[in-house]
Protein backbone atom coordinates (compact mmCIF):
# COMPACT_ATOMS: atom_id res chain seq x y z
CA UNK A 1 0.00 0.00 0.00
CA UNK A 2 2.90 2.32 0.64
CA UNK A 3 4.42 1.73 -3.15
CA UNK A 4 2.79 4.41 -5.22
CA UNK A 5 4.84 7.56 -4.50
CA UNK A 6 5.09 8.27 -7.73
CA UNK A 7 3.44 11.23 -9.05
CA UNK A 8 -0.47 10.06 -10.79
CA UNK A 9 0.43 11.66 -14.16
CA UNK A 10 4.38 10.52 -14.03
CA UNK A 11 5.06 7.01 -15.62
CA UNK A 12 8.20 5.78 -17.81
CA UNK A 13 5.83 5.81 -20.39
CA UNK A 14 4.84 9.50 -20.21
CA UNK A 15 8.35 10.65 -19.87
CA UNK A 16 9.32 9.14 -22.73
CA UNK A 17 12.84 8.23 -24.32
CA UNK A 18 14.36 10.47 -21.54
CA UNK A 19 18.03 9.38 -21.50
CA UNK A 20 21.11 10.89 -19.24
CA UNK A 21 22.62 13.55 -21.12
CA UNK A 22 25.84 14.81 -20.48
CA UNK A 23 25.74 18.15 -18.68
CA UNK A 24 27.84 20.69 -19.15
CA UNK A 25 31.17 19.85 -17.72
CA UNK A 26 32.72 20.99 -13.99
CA UNK A 27 36.04 19.60 -12.92
CA UNK A 28 35.94 17.26 -9.79
CA UNK A 29 35.46 19.05 -6.77
CA UNK A 30 33.51 21.95 -7.87
CA UNK A 31 31.02 22.06 -5.15
CA UNK A 32 33.23 23.32 -1.93
CA UNK A 33 32.04 24.74 1.17
CA UNK A 34 33.53 27.80 3.02
CA UNK A 35 35.73 25.23 5.16
CA UNK A 36 36.97 23.86 2.13
CA UNK A 37 35.85 20.48 2.36
CA UNK A 38 34.98 19.39 -1.25
CA UNK A 39 31.39 17.53 -1.52
CA UNK A 40 31.60 14.13 -3.96
CA UNK A 41 28.64 12.20 -2.80
CA UNK A 42 25.20 13.00 -2.31
CA UNK A 43 22.92 10.80 -0.53
CA UNK A 44 19.48 11.13 -2.36
CA UNK A 45 15.97 9.74 -1.19
CA UNK A 46 13.45 8.73 -3.22
CA UNK A 47 10.59 7.89 -0.92
CA UNK A 48 9.35 8.83 2.59
CA UNK A 49 7.42 5.74 2.65
CA UNK A 50 8.59 2.40 4.05
CA UNK A 51 7.32 -1.06 4.63
CA UNK A 52 8.77 -1.31 8.17
CA UNK A 53 7.86 1.18 11.13
CA UNK A 54 11.64 0.67 12.46
CA UNK A 55 11.16 2.08 16.31
CA UNK A 56 14.36 4.73 16.03
CA UNK A 57 12.92 5.98 12.84
CA UNK A 58 9.87 6.66 12.85
CA UNK A 59 6.71 6.99 14.91
CA UNK A 60 4.15 4.13 14.78
CA UNK A 61 1.82 6.18 12.90
CA UNK A 62 3.17 8.00 10.41
CA UNK A 63 2.35 10.63 8.37
CA UNK A 64 3.23 10.18 5.10
CA UNK A 65 4.08 13.09 2.09
CA UNK A 66 1.22 13.58 -0.36
CA UNK A 67 2.72 12.01 -3.55
CA UNK A 68 2.00 16.01 -5.44
CA UNK A 69 5.17 17.13 -2.67
CA UNK A 70 7.44 14.15 -3.96
CA UNK A 71 9.85 14.89 -6.35
CA UNK A 72 8.89 12.48 -10.16
CA UNK A 73 11.61 9.91 -10.54
CA UNK A 74 12.28 12.27 -13.47
CA UNK A 75 13.40 15.35 -11.06
CA UNK A 76 15.01 12.79 -9.59
CA UNK A 77 17.16 11.74 -12.02
CA UNK A 78 17.64 15.85 -13.13
CA UNK A 79 18.82 16.49 -9.24
CA UNK A 80 21.41 13.67 -9.92
CA UNK A 81 22.59 14.94 -13.18
CA UNK A 82 23.28 18.10 -11.96
CA UNK A 83 25.18 17.08 -8.72
CA UNK A 84 27.33 14.85 -11.18
CA UNK A 85 27.87 17.55 -13.25
CA UNK A 86 29.61 19.25 -10.56
CA UNK A 87 31.80 16.74 -9.47
CA UNK A 88 29.65 14.62 -7.38
CA UNK A 89 30.96 11.26 -7.97
CA UNK A 90 28.65 8.24 -5.76
CA UNK A 91 25.36 8.85 -5.42
CA UNK A 92 23.54 6.71 -2.53
CA UNK A 93 19.77 6.13 -2.80
CA UNK A 94 17.96 6.18 0.39
CA UNK A 95 14.48 6.42 1.87
CA UNK A 96 12.17 5.14 3.88
CA UNK A 97 12.87 2.21 1.55
CA UNK A 98 13.69 3.07 -2.17
CA UNK A 99 12.92 0.01 -3.27
CA UNK A 100 8.80 0.20 -2.82
CA UNK A 101 9.16 3.47 -4.96
CA UNK A 102 7.22 2.48 -7.71
CA UNK A 103 8.85 2.23 -11.37
CA UNK A 104 12.12 2.85 -9.43
CA UNK A 105 14.05 0.48 -11.84
CA UNK A 106 13.42 3.57 -14.59
CA UNK A 107 15.30 5.64 -12.39
CA UNK A 108 18.36 3.21 -11.53
CA UNK A 109 19.38 2.21 -14.46
CA UNK A 110 19.40 5.71 -16.05
CA UNK A 111 21.24 6.80 -13.02
CA UNK A 112 23.76 3.18 -13.54
CA UNK A 113 23.74 4.88 -16.82
CA UNK A 114 25.51 8.62 -15.70
CA UNK A 115 28.68 9.58 -17.24
CA UNK A 116 30.99 10.41 -14.43
CA UNK A 117 29.20 8.92 -11.56
CA UNK A 118 31.16 5.93 -10.64
CA UNK A 119 29.28 5.04 -7.39
CA UNK A 120 25.82 4.04 -7.09
CA UNK A 121 25.24 2.23 -4.06
CA UNK A 122 21.61 1.92 -2.00
CA UNK A 123 20.60 1.33 1.64
CA UNK A 124 18.05 -0.68 1.89
CA UNK A 125 16.05 -2.85 4.86
CA UNK A 126 16.36 -5.90 2.36
CA UNK A 127 12.74 -6.77 2.65
CA UNK A 128 12.87 -6.79 -1.20
CA UNK A 129 16.02 -7.71 -2.21
CA UNK A 130 15.57 -11.09 -3.30
CA UNK A 131 13.28 -9.68 -5.84
CA UNK A 132 15.32 -6.73 -7.21
CA UNK A 133 19.18 -7.59 -6.43
CA UNK A 134 19.94 -8.65 -10.03
CA UNK A 135 18.46 -6.13 -11.72
CA UNK A 136 20.19 -3.56 -9.34
CA UNK A 137 23.05 -5.09 -10.31
CA UNK A 138 22.39 -5.04 -14.17
CA UNK A 139 21.84 -1.74 -13.69
CA UNK A 140 25.17 -0.61 -12.65
CA UNK A 141 24.61 -0.72 -8.46
CA UNK A 142 27.79 -1.23 -7.07
CA UNK A 143 27.02 -2.10 -3.70
CA UNK A 144 24.30 -2.31 -1.12
CA UNK A 145 23.75 -1.39 1.90
CA UNK A 146 21.35 -3.65 4.24
CA UNK A 147 20.10 -2.50 7.43
CA UNK A 148 20.08 -5.69 10.24
CA UNK A 149 19.71 -4.45 13.95
CA UNK A 150 18.72 -8.31 15.23
CA UNK A 151 18.91 -11.91 14.46
CA UNK A 152 15.99 -12.91 16.74
CA UNK A 153 12.75 -13.26 14.26
CA UNK A 154 10.73 -12.19 17.09
CA UNK A 155 12.83 -9.36 18.72
CA UNK A 156 12.90 -8.12 14.64
CA UNK A 157 9.41 -8.07 14.64
CA UNK A 158 9.42 -5.58 17.79
CA UNK A 159 11.66 -3.45 16.65
CA UNK A 160 10.35 -3.11 12.87
CA UNK A 161 6.70 -3.71 13.85
CA UNK A 162 5.77 -5.34 10.65
CA UNK A 163 8.82 -6.49 9.45
CA UNK A 164 9.69 -10.28 8.47
CA UNK A 165 13.61 -11.35 9.36
CA UNK A 166 13.36 -13.98 6.56
CA UNK A 167 12.71 -11.72 3.94
CA UNK A 168 15.69 -10.04 4.51
CA UNK A 169 17.76 -12.76 5.25
CA UNK A 170 16.67 -14.07 1.79
CA UNK A 171 17.44 -10.82 0.29
CA UNK A 172 20.95 -11.09 1.74
CA UNK A 173 21.09 -14.65 -0.12
CA UNK A 174 19.88 -12.79 -3.15
CA UNK A 175 22.57 -10.43 -3.35
CA UNK A 176 25.12 -12.10 -2.61
CA UNK A 177 23.87 -14.75 -5.30
CA UNK A 178 23.66 -11.82 -7.82
CA UNK A 179 26.68 -11.51 -7.41
CA UNK A 180 27.56 -7.97 -5.02
CA UNK A 181 30.62 -7.71 -3.19
CA UNK A 182 31.62 -5.29 -0.39
CA UNK A 183 27.87 -6.02 0.94
CA UNK A 184 27.63 -3.79 4.40
CA UNK A 185 25.54 -4.12 7.24
CA UNK A 186 23.89 -1.67 8.96
CA UNK A 187 23.14 -2.14 12.88
CA UNK A 188 21.83 0.80 15.01
CA UNK A 189 23.19 -0.24 18.82
CA UNK A 190 20.73 0.19 21.30
CA UNK A 191 20.89 -0.65 25.07
CA UNK A 192 18.42 -3.21 26.25
CA UNK A 193 17.16 -4.23 22.90
CA UNK A 194 19.93 -5.86 20.42
CA UNK A 195 23.46 -5.38 22.48
CA UNK A 196 23.86 -8.57 23.46
CA UNK A 197 23.79 -9.73 20.13
CA UNK A 198 27.09 -7.58 18.64
CA UNK A 199 28.91 -10.91 18.73
CA UNK A 200 26.32 -12.63 17.00
CA UNK A 201 25.88 -10.35 14.20
CA UNK A 202 29.70 -10.11 13.59
CA UNK A 203 29.84 -13.79 13.38
CA UNK A 204 26.90 -14.23 10.74
CA UNK A 205 28.82 -10.78 8.70
CA UNK A 206 32.03 -12.87 8.48
CA UNK A 207 30.60 -15.69 8.02
CA UNK A 208 29.28 -14.63 4.46
CA UNK A 209 32.29 -12.06 4.22
CA UNK A 210 29.74 -8.93 4.79
CA UNK A 211 31.01 -5.75 6.44
CA UNK A 212 28.79 -4.58 9.24
CA UNK A 213 28.83 -1.45 10.55
CA UNK A 214 27.97 -0.62 14.61
CA UNK A 215 26.16 2.55 14.68
CA UNK A 216 25.14 5.30 17.34
CA UNK A 217 21.92 5.99 17.42
CA UNK A 218 20.96 9.68 16.21
CA UNK A 219 18.68 11.83 17.88
CA UNK A 220 16.37 12.78 14.63
CA UNK A 221 13.12 12.89 15.50
CA UNK A 222 10.87 12.83 18.98
CA UNK A 223 10.47 9.13 19.46
CA UNK A 224 12.61 7.85 22.89
CA UNK A 225 14.34 8.59 25.41
CA UNK A 226 17.97 8.07 23.49
CA UNK A 227 19.77 8.67 27.09
CA UNK A 228 18.73 5.20 28.37
CA UNK A 229 19.70 3.21 25.14
CA UNK A 230 22.98 5.20 23.85
CA UNK A 231 25.73 2.54 23.19
CA UNK A 232 29.19 4.25 22.44
CA UNK A 233 31.34 2.82 19.26
CA UNK A 234 34.34 2.23 22.41
CA UNK A 235 31.92 0.31 24.60
CA UNK A 236 31.27 -2.25 21.30
CA UNK A 237 34.73 -2.10 19.90
CA UNK A 238 35.74 -3.07 23.88
CA UNK A 239 33.27 -6.02 23.70
CA UNK A 240 33.96 -7.58 20.22
CA UNK A 241 37.73 -7.17 21.09
CA UNK A 242 37.16 -9.74 23.18
CA UNK A 243 36.52 -12.41 21.13
CA UNK A 244 38.29 -10.65 17.84
CA UNK A 245 41.28 -9.26 16.94
CA UNK A 246 40.11 -5.96 15.82
CA UNK A 247 43.25 -4.34 13.80
CA UNK A 248 42.80 -0.59 12.64
CA UNK A 249 42.26 -0.09 8.87
CA UNK A 250 42.95 3.38 7.03
CA UNK A 251 40.11 1.99 4.35
CA UNK A 252 37.53 4.42 3.95
CA UNK A 253 34.47 3.87 2.14
CA UNK A 254 33.83 7.21 1.23
CA UNK A 255 31.26 7.68 4.35
CA UNK A 256 31.68 8.39 8.25
CA UNK A 257 32.51 4.64 9.07
CA UNK A 258 35.99 3.99 10.89
CA UNK A 259 37.02 0.51 9.90
CA UNK A 260 38.69 -2.43 11.59
CA UNK A 261 39.81 -5.60 10.45
CA UNK A 262 40.18 -9.31 11.33
CA UNK A 263 42.92 -11.17 10.41
CA UNK A 264 42.51 -13.89 8.15
CA UNK A 265 38.50 -12.57 7.09
CA UNK A 266 37.68 -10.07 4.13
CA UNK A 267 35.11 -8.70 6.12
CA UNK A 268 35.32 -4.97 7.45
CA UNK A 269 33.85 -3.92 11.07
CA UNK A 270 33.06 -0.39 10.60
CA UNK A 271 31.83 1.88 13.82
CA UNK A 272 29.65 5.29 12.62
CA UNK A 273 30.21 7.44 15.68
CA UNK A 274 28.19 10.99 15.67
CA UNK A 275 28.04 11.51 19.23
CA UNK A 276 31.52 10.15 20.41
CA UNK A 277 33.78 10.77 17.85
CA UNK A 278 32.31 13.52 15.53
CA UNK A 279 33.50 12.71 12.02
CA UNK A 280 32.52 17.10 10.85
CA UNK A 281 35.92 18.05 9.73
CA UNK A 282 35.79 15.86 6.83
CA UNK A 283 32.61 15.66 5.83
CA UNK A 284 32.04 15.16 2.05
CA UNK A 285 28.23 14.63 1.55
CA UNK A 286 25.17 16.17 1.34
CA UNK A 287 21.65 15.03 1.52
CA UNK A 288 18.74 15.49 -0.72
CA UNK A 289 14.68 14.52 0.47
CA UNK A 290 11.66 12.95 -1.24
CA UNK A 291 10.60 16.46 -1.33
CA UNK A 292 13.84 17.98 -2.94
CA UNK A 293 14.97 19.63 0.13
CA UNK A 294 18.75 19.91 0.52
CA UNK A 295 20.48 19.16 3.71
CA UNK A 296 24.16 20.01 4.02
CA UNK A 297 23.79 18.86 7.28
CA UNK A 298 22.03 15.96 8.97
CA UNK A 299 22.11 17.53 12.14
CA UNK A 300 21.06 21.11 11.30
CA UNK A 301 17.83 22.52 10.25
CA UNK A 302 18.93 24.59 7.33
CA UNK A 303 18.44 23.43 3.89
CA UNK A 304 17.28 24.56 0.39
CA UNK A 305 13.99 23.88 -1.55
CA UNK A 306 14.99 22.38 -4.73
CA UNK A 307 11.62 21.71 -5.85
CA UNK A 308 10.48 25.39 -6.79
CA UNK A 309 13.58 25.19 -9.15
CA UNK A 310 12.52 21.94 -10.64
CA UNK A 311 8.70 22.98 -11.14
CA UNK A 312 8.63 26.35 -11.73
CA UNK A 313 10.76 26.60 -14.97
CA UNK A 314 14.18 26.86 -13.85
CA UNK A 315 17.04 25.38 -16.27
CA UNK A 316 19.82 23.21 -15.41
CA UNK A 317 22.26 26.15 -14.46
CA UNK A 318 19.92 27.30 -12.05
CA UNK A 319 19.54 24.39 -10.81
CA UNK A 320 23.13 23.95 -10.68
CA UNK A 321 23.63 27.84 -9.21
CA UNK A 322 21.13 26.97 -6.63
CA UNK A 323 22.94 23.50 -5.38
CA UNK A 324 26.60 25.37 -5.68
CA UNK A 325 25.25 28.39 -3.49
CA UNK A 326 23.87 26.08 -0.80
CA UNK A 327 27.34 25.22 0.19
CA UNK A 328 27.30 28.49 1.82
CA UNK A 329 25.13 27.16 4.47
CA UNK A 330 26.98 23.80 5.31
CA UNK A 331 27.87 24.31 8.86
CA UNK A 332 31.42 22.97 10.43
CA UNK A 333 28.96 20.06 12.16
CA UNK A 334 26.27 19.33 14.05
CA UNK A 335 26.50 18.69 17.93
CA UNK A 336 24.48 15.49 18.54
CA UNK A 337 25.35 15.01 22.20
CA UNK A 338 23.70 17.97 23.09
CA UNK A 339 20.73 17.10 21.68
CA UNK A 340 20.69 13.35 23.22
CA UNK A 341 17.52 14.50 25.29
CA UNK A 342 16.07 16.94 23.37
CA UNK A 343 17.02 16.85 19.87
CA UNK A 344 16.85 20.30 18.42
CA UNK A 345 15.94 17.98 14.63
CA UNK A 346 12.43 16.57 15.07
CA UNK A 347 12.60 15.64 11.70
CA UNK A 348 12.45 11.62 11.44
CA UNK A 349 15.26 9.83 9.66
CA UNK A 350 12.63 8.32 7.32
CA UNK A 351 11.95 11.84 6.15
CA UNK A 352 15.58 12.91 5.89
CA UNK A 353 16.94 9.50 3.96
CA UNK A 354 18.51 6.68 5.47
Amino acid sequence: MHNETLHAETTPESLGDFRPQASSSHSPGTLVDKYGRHVTYVRLSITDRCDFRCTYCMAEEMTFLPRSEVMSLEESLRVARAFVSLGVSKLRLTGGEPLVRKNVMWLIERLGALPGLDNLVLTTNGSQLDRFAAPLKAAGVRRLNISLDTLDRERFRRITRIGDLDKVLRGIDAASAAGFTRTKLNTVMMRGTNDDEFLALTRFAVERQLDISFIEEMPLGDIHDRSRTYISSEETREMLGRHFELIPSTENSGGPARYWRIPGSESRIGFISPHSHNFCDSCNRVRVTAKGELYPCLGQNDALNLLPILRDGGNDDALRQAITDSMGIKPFGHDFTQQMDAPQVVRFMSMTGG
